[in-house]
């Protein structure tokens, strides 16, 4: 793999799995909390454009803190950039085809496939086991959406509470 191959990877990488993740969260959180076709909304694509924003800058300052100083940084910026915008973006789909409780499970189900597949892609790429770098990844994903789940509930019940 040449400089700009590995710098698109590390852009792609972050970036996918980022979006998915998060976007997990916040569909899985903001409709714990509100049960509201806006907020979950209004949260993806809060994450389309601040957290792509914000993480692709992390990029930029990561690959230049290693000395890199070439196109390669620009890559990997543009490519997390790109990748996270976009992937946030394709959760918003499912609200505006179908009744809220299915778009949620049905963006659930899309984020699973988009993280095994790209981490099934990597590990081929990397000529490692799949088993090992799908289940990490997809451990992750579901400890998030567990807390987020049970964190909104928590916000939701506390708001009732008190407000």
């Amino acid at each position: 793999m040449d400089k700009d191959e590995k710098s698109i990877e590390k852009g792609l990488g972050f970036g996918i799995t980022s979006a998915v993740i998060t976007a997990m969260g916040v569909v899985v959180g903001l409709d714990s909390a509100t049960h509201s076709f806006k907020a979950v909304i209004a949260g993806l694509v809060a994450i389309a454009i601040a957290d792509a924003l914000s993480d692709s800058l992390g990029i930029h300052i990561s690959e230049e803190s290693q000395s890199i100083k070439d196109k390669h940084v620009w890559i990997a910026t543009v490519i997390t950039l790109l990748s996270k915008t976009l992937f946030a973006i394709s959760f918003m789909i499912p609200f505006f085809l179908m009744d809220m409780n299915y778009a949620v499970y049905t963006s659930i189900a899309w984020g699973f496939v988009v993280l095994v597949g790209y981490n099934y892609r990597l590990a081929r790429i990397k000529k490692e086991n799949p088993v090992h770098i799908i289940g990490e990844h997809v451990f992750i994903a579901i400890i998030v959406i567990m807390i987020t789940r049970y964190t909104g509930w928590i916000v939701n019940m506390l708001i009732k509470l008190f407000l």
